[in-house]
């Protein structure tokens, strides 16, 4: 899937109108020059959980030297490390990630297991930084809720090696539903908590690079 720059721009309007600054790029290679004028030298930088980063090169950019990077994808971290490197989050400088969907008129919507990625999403840090492939774009905030149970919650599931339904059989046992709150009763579920970002606030303190490719789940 691909779309061009004039197909990005009418979503990247709606997101300015509900204040959430919007960058478009055609090309992976070209995040990179954007997330460098949103990062200083030496600033805390922490991230969500996203294959999307790794992609597009941010997490290499981050692990450069410049920044107080602090790496949930270091080797060998335990699970009180990562916890911590989590709390970490809601203080940092700037928190990149990716967003489950992006709707066309301009809202945010995100799904997580233990909330790490949406609360420095809603609160906390500066300024908020996400990537996100034309595959996350969606008519409304139903079709997010379904992309999530039919797309992301599956494949990331699966990733992680969670014992759930849907990393079994690829589709969330309550994929037909429109309501977040539907679905497995397993102890591995990940669609735990959801975040629904309308017109911000705080003007222009996310940032949404729109990029004219599919990137991530």
């Amino acid at each position: 899937m691909r779309m061009s720059l004039a197909e990005l721009e009418p979503i990247a309007a709606a997101l300015r109108k509900n204040n959430i600054a919007a960058h478009c790029v055609e090309n992976k290679e070209d995040v990179i020059t954007i997330i460098k004028t949103l990062l200083s030298t030496g600033d805390t930088v922490a991230v969500g959980g996203s294959m999307t980063l790794f992609e597009t090169g941010v997490i290499d950019l981050l692990r450069s030297g410049d920044y107080h990077f602090f790496d949930r994808y270091q080797d060998s971290l335990t699970p009180e490390e990562l916890s911590e490197i989590f709390a970490k989050g809601l203080t940092a400088d700037v928190f990149l990630c990716s967003s489950n969907a992006v709707t066309r008129d301009g809202v945010l919507y995100n799904v997580d297991g233990r909330a790490n990625r949406i609360s420095p999403i809603a609160f906390g840090p500066d300024t908020v930084v996400m990537v996100v492939g034309c595959n996350k774009i969606v008519d409304d905030l139903p079709a997010a809720v379904r992309r999530v149970k039919t797309v992301a919650a599956p494949l990331n599931a699966k990733r992680l090696n969670c014992q759930t339904p849907c990393a079994v059989t690829g589709i969330c046992t309550a994929s037909e539903s429109d309501l977040f709150t539907d679905g497995c009763q397993s102890p591995d579920r990940i669609c735990a908590h959801c975040l629904i970002s309308g017109r911000q606030r705080v003007e222009n303190r996310i940032h949404v690079i729109l990029v004219g490719e599919s990137l991530g789940f």
